[in-house]
């Protein structure tokens, strides 16, 4: 059995455990994305000749957007054209309009 005396060296150097380019080794990454929000969406299917018009496609989407649609993406079927449209999803307690605006009064 060898005796070690303070003075010899380790048989293995002390070597730090983080890589030699010098980045420091993360064991945490953070989530730094969008955050997540649910969608509800609609379809408008368009013929080729509504959608090179250059007037159909223009109400469709003036018509959509008023109620809070926006155009997330155009998908070939063919000879017709489907506009996948999405919102966000309303909470059960935002206020919905539904039915007439009450009476002005005078």
């Amino acid at each position: 059995m060898r005796t070690r005396d303070e003075e010899d060296p380790d048989d293995e150097p002390d070597e730090p455990d983080e890589p030699s380019d010098g980045a420091a080794a993360t064991t945490h990454i953070p989530s730094v994305g969008i955050p997540a929000r649910e969608w509800e969406y609609s379809t408008e299917v368009l013929t080729l000749a509504q959608v090179a018009d250059g007037t159909t496609l223009v109400k469709v989407l003036q018509a959509s957007a008023a109620e809070g649609w926006e155009l997330a993406d155009v998908i070939d079927g063919g000879e017709k054209r489907v506009l996948l449209m999405r919102r966000s999803k309303r909470s059960g307690h935002e206020s919905r309009r539904v039915g007439f605006a009450p009476p002005a009064h005078n």
